[in-house]
């Protein structure tokens, strides 16, 4: 698989969050890396039931397209715990409305990270990749896709 150079940038970038980078690409050899929240980029962890719910689809595929156009950032899916992980510009978490259903990841804390090649479908993958350098998901985008995600889940039988 062949990764676009703007995509290998915008990874180089992430990798920044250590304070030696090249760790980072040491740990994707070996498919993730772990990189600390809060300086660079914070995290928002949606359970897989909210995402589906508030995207409308279960399918992998319609999910991540569905992902990219409403969220237009990067997206970790981890397919074993049932989550995502949408990358948004650091904020302190406390300002963030939703901190009990996505709570918001960030300092003091660590993420892992897919190496490039990580698309899926199982295991730790992205979503959606990072497009170019240090472009992540709007919070406000987020907090839409939770808030419909939500509404989405209260209005249908379980």
């Amino acid at each position: 698989m062949t990764i676009p150079r703007e995509q290998l940038a915008a990874l180089d970038w992430l990798a920044c969050a250590l304070a030696v980078p090249s760790q980072a690409h040491l740990e994707w050899v070996g498919g993730a890396a772990l990189l600390p929240l809060g300086e660079r980029f914070n995290a928002v962890s949606m359970s897989a039931r909210l995402m589906h719910a508030g995207v409308g689809t279960s399918d992998d595929d319609a999910i991540g397209d569905a992902l990219a156009e409403l969220l237009d950032g990067p997206v970790i899916h981890n397919s074993l715990l049932h989550t995502y992980h949408a990358l948004v510009e650091p904020c302190p978490p406390r300002r963030w409305a939703y901190g009990e259903l996505a709570p918001m990841l960030g300092t003091g804390q660590l993420l892992s990270v897919p190496a490039a090649d990580r698309t899926g479908p199982t295991g730790l993958h992205w979503a959606v990749r990072p497009r170019t350098t240090g472009a992540l998901c709007p919070v406000p985008a987020v907090a839409a896709l939770v808030s419909l995600g939500m509404q989405t889940l209260t209005r249908s039988p379980r």
